[in-house]
């Protein structure tokens, strides 16, 4: 028996997998994009297998609440991996000049289109909690380097946050960062408290509360 087009019933169902699959991934990725834009090289294999089964699970939990439903805690607090990278003045940085304070290390390109869409609203969060205790760190992993990244701070006028730049992208894979954005909160002593895989409105409540917290 065949369909109004012809088809047997094995294509038929088939063709509606097909598409089905096709819609899925296009939703996926206007949310979230994995790292490695068309210039940029791809994430290590298998350095997403454990932050995605956290994100399951905390997700399942309500971990950060609101719009922060897939903050994903670490519990107890985690060491950070050893990444370098630069400022914009070309300085040489990694995160033991933070310690101390609370730092929102936000992982972003500027090939990644939900980070444009993310991005001022960690400029807001910078513009109203930024202090010598707490900081957003927006760090830039793309081969493009440091003039484009300025000119994408500039287009959607970035006004409080200062430039840092992973031309080699090796912090991603250091930071097990299955995609692009993804952001870290990482406590005064160093430790990672937790991460949110994905964009998020980061001058929401929810968001200001879970810095607050990390700030006691």
């Amino acid at each position: 028996m065949t369909d109004d087009n012809g088809r047997g019933p094995a294509a038929s169902r088939i063709g509606l997998i097909g598409t089905a699959l096709a819609a899925a991934a296009i939703g996926f990725a206007a949310v979230y994009v994995t790292q490695g834009g068309p210039d940029n090289d791809k994430v290590t294999p298998g350095a997403a297998s454990a932050p995605a089964a956290e994100a399951a699970v905390e997700t399942k939990d309500g971990a950060g609440g609101g719009d922060l439903v897939a903050f994903v805690r670490k519990n107890p607090p985690v060491d950070m991996a050893e990444i370098s990278f630069e400022d914009e003045a070309g300085a040489k940085k990694t995160l033991a000049d933070f310690k101390g304070k609370v730092i929102l290390l936000n992982l972003w390109a500027t090939w990644c289109v939900p980070c444009r869409h993310e991005m001022p609203s960690l400029d807001r969060l910078q513009k109203e909690m930024g202090s010598d205790q707490f900081e957003v760190v927006a760090l830039s992993l793309d081969r493009a380097g440091r003039d484009a990244a300025r000119k994408f701070f500039d287009e959607i006028k970035v006004q409080n946050l200062k430039l840092y730049i992973d031309q080699t992208m090796k912090a991603g894979n250091g930071l097990r960062a299955v995609g692009m954005p993804t952001t870290i909160l990482i406590g005064k002593d160093g430790k990672e408290l937790g991460r949110l895989p994905g964009p998020a409105e980061w001058d929401s409540e929810a968001a200001k509360k879970l810095v607050a917290e990390a700030l006691k």
